[in-house]
């Protein structure tokens, strides 16, 4: 037999994140959004919404884990700006971006 700790069924636990951590979460979750599979936007898109829209556990793995990164990114993006940690930048657009 063998033992494992797990978090208690009322524990809510407080992290500190710094930016890099909020960056590695986002660029997780673009690698996600990368890999979606599909020919169009709208492929993505329709994915995107069906996650929403399904019970976690009606989702699969890939799904479960597109959904956890962005839930922990929203709640670290709401606690930021809650606390006025955003700064704005301004940044030169291109006006004919690359089309592929």
């Amino acid at each position: 037999m063998a033992t494992v700790k797990e978090l208690k069924d009322d524990a809510l636990v407080e992290i500190k994140v710094n930016k890099s951590f909020y960056y590695m979460l986002k660029n997780t979750l673009f690698h996600l959004f990368v890999s979606i599979k599909g020919e169009k936007p709208e492929d993505k898109e329709n994915y995107i919404k069906e996650i929403m829209s399904k019970p976690y556990s009606e989702l699969n793995d890939e799904q479960r884990s597109f959904f956890t990164i962005t839930l922990a990114i929203l709640e670290i993006e709401k606690v930021a700006n809650e606390n006025n940690l955003f700064e704005e930048k301004e940044f030169v657009v291109p006006e004919n971006p690359k089309q592929d």
